[in-house]
């Protein structure tokens, strides 16, 4: 493994390998200039996820009811989100639920991604061939900042074995799976990638859908 070292605290420096319980899928930018703040680390496929595909295969929900949730429309902190969604104990919210109820490795801090965490795994860990939709695919938090759109070939399938389709023991589903960001568009949706093709629009929050648990380390 190869590992960035500063004082007492142990960072990883290669996409895809294990760490903090799961594997290194990129770095975010919380403050959008192209200077990493937090490594995201995407949860083992059998235990940190769950839907189409996976070993868990029940698909989730994100709210029990069609309706907006405050505090949940970051792009980028997917912990905010997940923590503002607990906090609203008037209703049921499954996705979020199965995230921060996880335990792997002892860590107890997973949390459904935002769009842009999710969108720098699917550009770094891109399961499939599929070509990729090209009016999406910018991120103004990913390191580095990227300010255009996919082509249908960029970014191509990840030449990491574990994390490719078909047989790749980590891959993600090919599947759509949800983010924990709130459309500003209609506030009863959420945001969801398809890890097939990068398309991301939005969907009722009652829909169900493949979920992938998130953590950070912040740097």
């Amino acid at each position: 493994m190869s590992w960035i070292i500063t004082g007492t605290q142990q960072y990883p420096a290669v996409i895809g390998e294990p760490f903090g319980g799961g594997y290194f899928a990129g770095y975010i930018s919380h403050t959008a200039d192209g200077n990493a703040t937090h490594a995201l680390i995407v949860a083992p496929r059998a235990t940190g996820a769950t839907g189409s595909g996976y070993t868990l295969t029940n698909a989730l929900a994100i709210k029990n009811v069609l309706s907006s949730t405050p505090g949940t429309s970051s792009v980028f902190n997917g912990k905010a989100n997940t923590d503002a969604m607990l906090a609203d104990t008037a209703n049921i919210y499954p996705a979020v639920n199965f995230c921060a109820g996880l335990s792997i490795g002892g860590n107890t801090d997973w949390y459904l991604p935002s769009w842009y965490e999710l969108e720098i795994a699917y550009f770094n860990l891109k399961p499939t061939t599929s070509a990729n939709v090209t009016t999406v695919g910018d991120n103004p938090y990913s390191v580095p900042k990227r300010l255009y759109s996919y082509t249908a070939n960029y970014p191509l399938q990840t030449a990491l074995a574990l994390f490719a389709s078909p047989s790749g023991a980590e891959r993600f589903s090919s599947g759509i799976h949800w983010t924990s960001t709130e459309s500003t568009i209609i506030n009863f949706q959420n945001k969801y990638i398809s890890l097939d093709n990068g398309n991301s629009p939005q969907l009722n929050k009652t829909g169900q859908m493949n979920v992938r648990a998130f953590r950070r380390i912040a740097l």
